[in-house]
């Protein structure tokens, strides 16, 4: 029975970082269902950004409040969990407080711990009420309807727990050092968890070591579960704004990628050395006519795929986006949260299909995205800038309206008419090329 904790202890680990790990693979798969894409160029460029952006956070203070209260979330996350190593190590050797020996620097390392702990608490406060209080206008738009809101509020009250456990933990085990418990050594400072131990004035040494590994047994299986918890959350973007900030775009914003096949056609028209009746050669490569543009997900490229993962649904898009403004329905938040929806409905018919899709009468296109959302698009990039992660809603858009207009002909009439004067008249307006000049002699 002695070493029964340690064994329950490592049969929950083993079991929790398993099906993260089963996560992780589904999670690789459907991104890797994607167009592939040559994104090895700038590299120096592309890990500056990504320390720029994703490290140092760079984009989230550009509002200042928010941005702030993010940084001290994050820093908060990844400095507590370093304290995650030592009880990892001590579920598995049955020790306690393993690291104690560091002395100052132990002290100094429990204390910071609390310390940020206690600003977690405080910047998931401050979230709660901005977005259920004060309620501001991007949070409560149409897409953030049920789960996205229900899944932003949950992921706060975790946090809130998680804290609260570590800081209750390290109360009661203050306590239990100063009654010189067996096997509780005075390690640690404790300048926030201090003000607790008042609550646990009169209680007996048994019962303050349940409280004390009723709140450790809870903080690292709640730490699993958040862990696993994260694949059906928008807080994925923990683990993928790295490399999403690293295969970020690095070319200017208003640089079009152009469909290799339309270009070649195009250098063929412009060869006055071709024969345009030739009959095309054995062995060219020629068959099936690649798709233009995009109408589901696996027509986009694996970086828009992992762009749909890493999206925050922040909203700083959608509340950018002029078009949104002025009331029309695109969003370009809910461009990627479809995206993403989409790509795990095809992973679902994946996996009842063992490992091959079978057609399910969907697509992105109309079926999660209307054509009225694509055309109500200004493509002026501004969802692009204000992405604290470097995503691209822009490009899906892009993609899908090639699909519209090289595919299905379904390009708005505005468009079309535009399209038949540049064919006739070698321009944009409805003027035969001999009478542009007119105006100078009105």
């Amino acid at each position: 029975m002695e070493y029964l904790p340690n064994i329950l202890f490592a049969i929950a680990l083993i079991v929790g970082i398993g099906f993260f790990t089963k996560n992780v693979k589904k999670l690789s798969r459907n991104i890797k269902l994607g167009k592939d894409v040559d994104v090895s160029d700038n590299k120096p460029q592309r890990w500056k950004n990504m320390v720029r952006i994703a490290l140092g956070q760079t984009k989230m203070v550009v509002r200042p409040i928010a941005g702030l209260m993010h940084i001290i979330v994050y820093v908060g996350f990844i400095i507590i969990n370093i304290e995650v190593l030592e009880i990892i190590l001590d579920g598995i050797l049955g020790t306690h407080r393993l690291f104690a020996p560091l002395g100052a620097l132990y002290d100094f390392l429990i204390g910071s711990f609390e310390v940020l702990a206690l600003l977690v608490i405080v910047a998931v406060v401050v979230f709660w009420i901005r977005r259920n209080i004060i309620k501001l206008k991007r949070f409560i738009k149409p897409e953030m309807k049920g789960w996205p809101k229900t899944d932003g509020n949950l992921i706060l009250y975790i946090e809130l727990v998680l804290m609260l456990l570590f800081l209750t933990m390290n109360a009661a085990d203050y306590q239990l050092q100063q009654l010189g418990a067996a096997h509780y050594t005075k390690a640690g400072a404790f300048p926030i968890s201090q003000f607790i131990t008042p609550l646990f004035d009169g209680l007996s040494v048994s019962t303050l070591i349940l409280i004390e590994r009723s709140a450790w047994w809870l903080h690292i299986l709640g730490i699993l579960a958040f862990l696993n918890y994260l694949y059906y959350s928008k807080h994925l973007h923990i683990l993928l704004a790295f490399p999403n900030t690293y295969y970020g775009r690095v070319k200017p914003q208003g640089q079009f990628t152009n469909l290799e096949s339309v270009t070649n056609e195009v250098k063929l028209m412009m060869d006055p050395s071709v024969d345009p009746y030739a009959a095309p050669a054995e062995g060219d490569g020629a068959g099936e006519p690649e798709k233009f543009g995009a109408s589901d997900v696996m027509d986009l490229n694996w970086v828009q795929l992992l762009n749909a993962y890493t999206c925050t649904e922040c909203g700083r898009c959608t509340s950018e986006c002029p078009a949104n403004q002025t009331g029309k329905k695109l969003s370009p938040r809910k461009i990627m949260m479809d995206t993403r929806d989409r790509l795990e409905e095809v992973g679902k018919v994946i996996d009842a299909n063992k490992g091959e899709f079978v057609d399910d009468g969907k697509q992105l296109l109309n079926d999660y995205i209307t054509p009225e959302e694509l055309w109500a698009c200004t493509t002026c990039n501004a969802c692009v800038e204000a992405c604290p992660v470097s995503i691209d809603p822009l490009s899906i858009i892009v993609e899908m309206r090639r699909y519209l207009v090289m595919e299905q002909s379904a390009a708005p009439m505005e468009l079309n008419n535009m399209m038949s004067n540049i064919e006739n008249n070698g321009a944009p307006w409805p003027y035969n090329q001999m009478d542009r000049l007119n105006w100078v002699n009105e």
